[in-house]
């Protein structure tokens, strides 16, 4: 994309009828990429790639552009998916996705990532303990709903190894879905009422919406203090969070965080973390707390 918002036309590509259509279809590449990635920032890279392969060689002999995109972007998703891999390995803590909060990001219309409601930080959590092949299996079949075929020409192999890489990854991700999923009311409701008892500091009121086996995960990438390993258990949970609160001077602020109610920790006016939290018959069960700056940059 240009700075104006305008798609840089690839060389060759003299068709404005195809860039309207890649500029419609482009949330939707970003969704796709974003899912395989868990990065705003990379999948952005995918996305103008495909359409720059696009205009170079293939525009004369696509007959499906947005099928071939799709495919594309999954394509050079998985590369990118495949050698990010051993980075997050060595990463400094747990590495969360870059959260994508609604309406914050100040981005043109078609640079917004539509997301599909199943892409919630947690579940990009899990998908983090997928291979490559089986989280592109599950998010492009199960998320996206191409067919085993359109699968196959992105995974590389054949539709029915695809079948069965989904397969895996659907029982995988349902081993750690929630037991009693909410509403996205109910789901506001217990968020709120988290973060009201952070900011009076009743201990009480905060141990009661929290899972006694909650999990909070803080992700600073070695840049910002957050816990290195995940924090497990009500009792614990709340102590970190009572300390934050206690030394940090930071107030929370309600948003919209993949797709489900969720938290900007704010310092002052000063953006220092974003709250993607799991709810469960009426408590929290997971806490994925993204401060790493470098993944607070688009959002404003």
């Amino acid at each position: 994309m240009s700075q104006t918002g305008e798609v840089s036309r690839p060389h060759g590509v003299h068709d404005d009828d195809l860039a309207a259509e890649f500029t419609a279809i482009r949330p939707r590449l970003l969704g796709v990429a974003y899912g395989l990635l868990g990065s705003v920032e990379e999948a952005e890279d995918v996305v103008q790639d495909a359409w720059l392969r696009l205009g170079r060689s293939a525009a004369p002999e696509v007959r499906d552009v947005t099928a071939w995109l799709v495919v594309t972007v999954s394509r050079l998703a998985l590369d990118v998916l495949r050698s990010a891999r051993v980075r997050r390995e060595e990463y400094v803590g747990p590495w969360l996705p870059e959260p994508v909060v609604d309406g914050a990001d100040g981005a043109d219309p078609a640079d917004r990532v539509t997301l599909e409601e199943s892409m919630s930080m947690a579940m990009l959590v899990v998908l983090e303990s997928l291979s490559p092949a089986e989280r592109a299996a599950f998010v492009l079949h199960e998320v996206f709903g191409l067919s085993f075929d359109e699968v196959s020409r992105a995974v590389g192999r054949t539709p029915a190894a695809c079948r069965q890489l989904a397969a895996r990854a659907r029982r995988h991700v349902s081993a750690r879905a929630p037991r009693f999923p909410v509403s996205g009311a109910e789901h506001r409701r217990v968020v709120d009422a988290f973060a009201r008892a952070c900011r009076s500091g009743d201990i009480a009121a905060l141990l009661a919406v929290l899972d006694p086996d909650v999990v909070l995960r803080s992700d600073g990438g070695g840049v910002v203090r957050a816990a290195r390993r995940p924090i497990v258990g009500a009792a614990r949970v709340t102590r970190y969070i009572a300390g934050i609160q206690r030394f940090g001077d930071y107030r929370f602020a309600p948003t919209t965080v993949n797709g489900w109610a969720g938290l900007l920790r704010l310092r002052g006016d000063k953006l220092a973390g974003v709250y993607g939290l799991t709810v469960s018959a009426g408590r929290i069960t997971e806490i994925d707390a993204v401060m790493n700056p470098e993944k607070l940059r688009r959002i404003r």
